[in-house]
Order: structure tokens, then C-alpha cells, then sequence
């Protein structure tokens, strides 16, 4: 947790910019790199859908919001996805359940890394 879902997007690509979207991405939302799943949905666009970045985790200040989406953005329109939609589905730690039990805490980096 969080879940970087992937739509519309080569496979090759998802798996090439992955670790600096994962690096970026802890660092923005100060979380440990290895709870960053990334996902790769293979859709069928029936109509006009662009590519999207689906983030599901838990809600931060808007502030961190904004950065993780400008951070990812800047890293696919570098890759040529310019017209990418990226959006959040907020999840609540309440109800998100680990081996049947709900979470009591967001997980948390001890010390945040800085920023290079």
C-alpha cells in the first residue's frame, strides 16, 4: 500500500520509469519505498480513454497530494504520456484490513529522506 495502477500504458515503459516513480513517490508521500505497488491494468478502451495513473492510498495534505501528482505527471510526459490522467481514490486506514484486521496506523518512514 498505496497501489500505483497503470491504464493504457506500453509494459515496457511501466517497467522501465518504475523505480524512480517508487523513489519519488515515497519521498513525496514519506512512506518506505517497499510498500509501493505498482500495478499494470490491461483494459479494453471501448471509447476515447486516455491513459491514466490510478493512486490508491491513504489521504495526505493536499500539499503532498499536488506533489506526487506533478512529480508523476513530469515523469510520463517525459516519456511522451503528456495527456495522462492521474486522480486519487482515498482509502481510510479504518477500512483497510491486514490478515483480517483493520490498520491502526499509516505506515510512516522513522526519518524522512531528504530531498536530491
Amino acid at each position: 500500500m498505496p497501489f500505483l495502477r497503470f491504464k493504457g500504458f506500453d509494459k515496457q515503459l511501466v517497467q522501465k520509469i518504475s523505480p524512480a516513480v517508487v523513489k519519488n513517490f515515497a519521498r513525496i508521500a514519506e512512506i518506505p519505498e517497499e510498500i509501493v505497488k505498482i500495478e499494470l491494468l490491461q483494459i479494453d478502451s471501448i471509447q476515447n480513454s486516455p491513459p491514466s495513473l490510478e493512486i490508491m492510498m491513504f489521504e495526505r495534505e493536499k500539499e503532498k497530494h499536488d506533489a506526487i501528482a506533478r512529480s508523476l505527471y513530469q515523469c510520463l510526459s517525459e516519456a511522451g504520456y503528456e495527456n495522462t490522467h492521474i486522480f486519487f481514490i482515498l482509502l481510510t486506514p479504518s477500512l483497510y484490513y491486514k490478515n483480517g484486521q483493520p490498520l491502526k496506523e499509516i505506515p510512516k518512514m522513522k526519518q524522512p529522506i531528504p530531498h536530491t
